[in-house]
């Protein structure tokens, strides 16, 4: 049974008053906890959720000596954490009220390569062709096809989605590097105080994995949720890179293409999941941007199976949005 009062007072914030945070696309929900005996969030991840993952990652993370929240307390069984509470100064949160975009990215992409220099937990699944392919399937066949295409997928138009995945990301995918998979501004932190890679907070990594590092790097520079200049991508590449010495770069721009093409495709029809199954249409104004950075991608010979793929089976007019996302499902 849970009960959310007796864990907190089982660990010295029975008379902290909680502060419930914004959610987010997830199922989990956050409280700051204030008058507690130090700055805390709670994480209420009832199941299916498992809070697992999340505490053996941020070990690792911090086992590195990069910044992840401290774990203060656990209740696997009924889904509750107490973590440190690293404050409100997200990148996503400075971005939108006018802090220079570059000193951001910058950070981040040193902390990444960091990241991405240690050896991963050997526990981490795999983050490969198969994984790529079903996620792919699970948004991009499941809920957008049948929105844009007014009937479900078939079993050839499956079959050839997963070989297509399969095919682009193979040269790439066994890497074995540790995937954070959602490393983006509004799961970063600016902590004052620290230096260097620790001057980043990591967030939101439960879902990690061992795959191309290639993945992270995208999902920071061609953002699903905001416009990155040119110029700062650029630079974020370069520091990235710089950082990580002896990366052959061809190979890792392709690696970026694939890992783009897959992550934009699969994300653009995310939103349409949420919209349509979770209700949360707000999201689908990401989608023209995802459908951009798609194509973009799509221009690269490295992701010339999945390119193939669209061409034969879904129109150039038909890379948006569905109409039908916007009746009742």
């Amino acid at each position: 049974m849970r009960d959310v009062a007796a864990f907190l007072g089982d660990h010295g914030f029975g008379a902290a008053r909680a502060e419930w945070l914004p959610g987010d696309a997830s199922h989990r929900r956050y409280a700051r906890l204030r008058g507690g005996p130090r700055p805390a969030l709670l994480m209420d991840a009832p199941p299916p959720e498992d809070v697992r993952p999340f505490v053996a990652v941020a070990r690792h993370i911090a086992g590195i000596g990069l910044s992840a929240p401290d774990i203060i307390a656990t209740d696997d069984a009924a889904g509750l954490l107490l973590i440190e509470d690293f404050g409100d100064a997200t990148h996503a949160a400075l971005l939108d009220a006018g802090e220079a975009a570059l000193p951001c990215y910058l950070d981040a992409a040193e902390a990444l390569a960091a990241l991405h220099e240690a050896p991963p937990p050997a526990s981490l699944p795999a983050w490969g062709g198969a994984e790529m392919a079903r996620a792919t399937a699970a948004t991009f066949l499941d809920w957008w096809w049948p929105a844009a295409m007014g009937a479900p997928a078939d079993a050839d138009t499956r079959a050839a989605l997963d070989a297509a995945i399969g095919a682009m990301v193979a040269p790439f995918a066994q890497d074995g590097a540790f995937v954070h998979r959602d490393f983006f501004p509004a799961n970063l932190m600016r902590l004052s105080g620290r230096a260097g890679p620790r001057r980043t907070g990591l967030l939101d990594f439960q879902d990690a994995a061992r795959g191309s590092p290639a993945y992270d790097l995208v999902s920071l520079v061609e953002d699903a949720r905001r416009d990155v200049a040119p110029a700062v991508r650029d630079a974020a590449i370069a520091r990235y890179l710089d950082a990580r010495g002896g990366v052959d770069r061809d190979r890792f721009h392709a690696a970026m293409a694939a890992c783009a093409a897959q992550r934009h495709l699969r994300v653009a029809a995310l939103w349409v999941r949420l919209a349509r199954r979770d209700a949360k249409p707000g999201y689908l104004v990401h989608g023209p941007r995802c459908w951009r950075l798609l194509d973009a991608a799509l221009a690269h010979p490295a992701t010339r199976p999945l390119r193939d793929f669209l061409d034969a089976r879904v129109p150039h007019d038909l890379r948006r949005n569905p109409i039908a996302v916007t009746e009742p499902a």
